[in-house]
């Protein structure tokens, strides 16, 4: 089996023809004859170069309003002929079938016209039948013959063919092979999620643009992010952006996009540990910073707010790891890049996943991704007393921390500003003693302050530690079995609490 093969003939038809001029002229050069089909056909004929119509070799013309023009033995038994079986050999002679060492070919562009809205009509149209056809036959006989099945892999023919001409070798097949089927298993899944319509009848996600990470989690792990980063930010400063990165900026982003009011947060391992809406960025900041500058040391910030020179100056004074913001003055951009590894991304508009998932056990688990933003309407006033416009604007507020929280977790706020949470505890009392004990920490005064809780209270203890600390309103979701001793206590004792029904339960 020869690991080097001569390109002879190709195989052209492709829907984007930008950058293929190159590679045709160089092939040209090389003496490789072309077989195409119509408006490639005609673009290679515009070069100045021969082409030869599918149609004069299969005797057939393109049928059924273009749906076939490849699906030929001509065509398809050129590309699977196997060069060192003699049987192979013998049949391809007999029925006068020409040998095809290159298949340049790309799919309709089925996603982008779903994405359009498009007609059913229009959307079954762009399912390629000929296309796919090709580049599976050729990657499954890249022993003998090379597969280009998109855009974006014009380049990596282009650098081959000005490195050894026209000739390729069994480890370049094989990587192309490779490529091909990336491409074609990514059209099929979406093909299939679009007929599926969100049923999850099976799990097909595919993403391409792997970036490979320095490690995992821990150095001794390996980690690769699928997606595209560079649609979500521009990286305008520090290190590459690792593992444990993508995770706090994943839960940045989705804390921050609970806030339409200018919002500062600083999280550290996935929770905020400092979090206030202002007026001005600068004052977003001191205020949250001020809800536990201990932990913002190494940790991920994030505003929905331009920050300028007076904000960054303050922002500066701290280690972090990560800055997220939509812009920065250029002035700011000067005081907050002094830090050579300091991450510093601007935000840009970017459709997000509507679904989750992650890898357990033996499969896989999937959920609908909790975007659900309780709104004065969604409150249940459960007691006696009403909370004041002040203590459901802080409940609200509150709310939208807790439910980014990891369970068991408890918010104290007050002003719209966090004053402490209690995160990850194996029960709600100790998550809630946690808040109190940090807010306390750091001067704090809780008399006023509201309270938020990601799951209901399966017993009145929470209330009655918090009535002690002097907070005055609580905002949970109800559906315990002693919830009519929990409304009892604070009926008793003159606090406010409304229930949401919904749960935000977050491991």
């Amino acid at each position: 089996m020869s690991e080097s093969k001569r390109i002879k003939t190709a195989l052209v038809s492709v829907y984007h023809k930008e950058g293929l001029d190159e590679i045709i002229t160089k092939l040209y050069e090389e003496g490789v004859e072309f077989l195409s089909t119509g408006g490639t056909r005609q673009f290679i004929e515009s070069l100045g170069y021969p082409c030869k119509a599918v149609e004069d070799l299969t005797t057939y013309p393109s049928i059924l309003g273009g749906r076939v023009k490849t699906l030929h033995p001509k065509i398809f038994g050129g590309i699977l002929c196997r060069r060192d079986l003699e049987q192979d050999i013998q049949q391809i002679e007999k029925y006068e079938i020409p040998e095809i060492d290159l298949v340049i070919v790309d799919l309709y562009p089925f996603e982008a016209t779903v994405a359009s809205g498009a007609s059913e009509a229009d959307i079954i149209e762009k399912i390629d039948i000929g296309g796919i056809s090709l580049i599976r036959a050729a990657a499954k006989n890249y022993n003998d013959v090379i597969i280009v099945a998109s855009q974006a892999q014009y380049k990596p023919l282009l650098d081959m063919l000005m490195e050894h001409g026209a000739t390729s070798s069994l480890e370049e097949r094989r990587w192309m092979a490779k490529e091909a089927f990336a491409v074609s298993s990514h059209y099929d899944s979406a093909i299939f999620n679009y007929f599926d319509a969100g049923e999850g009848s099976a799990f097909r996600c595919s993403v391409n643009s792997q970036k490979q990470l320095r490690y995992g989690e821990n150095p001794h792990q390996k980690g690769y992010f699928y997606g595209n980063l560079d649609a979500m930010f521009d990286q305008i400063h520090g290190k590459e952006i690792s593992y444990n990165n993508l995770l706090d900026i994943n839960a940045a982003v989705d804390l921050i996009d609970e806030y339409e009011d200018l919002t500062f947060a600083i999280l550290k391992h996935n929770n905020a540990c400092g979090l206030a809406s202002r007026s001005t960025v600068l004052d977003a900041w001191t205020d949250a910073l001020a809800g536990d500058p201990v932990s913002a040391f190494g940790g991920v910030l994030i505003t929905n707010g331009v920050i300028d020179k007076a904000a960054a100056e303050e922002i500066n004074k701290i280690f972090f790891e990560v800055i997220i913001a939509p812009d920065y003055d250029v002035d700011a951009l000067e005081i907050l890049g002094q830090k050579k590894n300091r991450i510093i991304l601007v935000r840009k508009e970017a459709k997000l996943p509507k679904k989750q998932f992650r890898a357990l056990l033996n499969g896989v688990l999937v959920q609908d991704k909790d975007t659900n933003i309780e709104t004065v309407a969604d409150l249940r006033t459960v007691t006696d007393k009403a909370p004041t416009p002040e203590e459901v604007e802080d409940m609200l507020f509150a709310n939208k921390i807790v439910k980014n929280s990891k369970s068991n977790a408890i918010v104290l706020a007050k002003g719209k500003q966090l004053l402490a949470s209690g995160v990850g505890q194996t029960s709600r009392v100790d998550a809630l003693k946690q808040a109190i004990e940090k807010a306390k920490s750091f001067g704090f005064d809780l008399h006023g302050a509201v309270m938020a809780s990601d799951a209901f209270f399966p017993f009145p203890d929470c209330v009655e530690i918090a009535d002690k600390e002097g907070i005055t309103a609580v905002i949970q979701p109800g559906g315990s079995v002693k919830d009519d001793l929990t409304f009892a206590y604070c009926n008793e004792h003159g606090m406010a609490m409304v229930t949401t029904d919904i749960r935000h339960f977050k491991h």
